[in-house]
């Protein structure tokens, strides 16, 4: 056999292989993936959280809103995982 015919015959038994590839795969059937619904479980109420909307509706004004800086301050104390400080006293203002 020459190199022509070689080539040829390679090139043959390549497409033929890529159309049973090719057959095979179209002919499979895959499973559809559970059907079941996902179930969202809403959280409860959260007042800080309406409270930060309520906030957002502000826009500007609610940087000098000492509800709204509460508010940011609280969120920022869960984010990180720490208690709430205190209110300080009048009490130890006086010093």
């Amino acid at each position: 056999m020459d190199g022509k015919m070689l080539a040829r015959l390679g090139a043959v038994v390549f497409v033929a292989v890529a159309i049973t590839a090719t057959a095979i795969e179209m002919t499979r059937k895959e499973e559809a993936p559970g059907t079941e619904p996902v179930r969202l479980i809403e959280p409860a109420r959260d007042p800080l959280r309406e409270a930060q909307r309520r906030c957002q509706q502000l826009g500007q004004s609610a940087a000098n809103d000492p509800d709204c800086l509460r508010v940011w301050a609280e969120t920022r104390d869960r984010f990180l995982g720490r208690s709430p400080q205190p209110a300080p006293s009048a009490a130890g203002e006086g010093r």
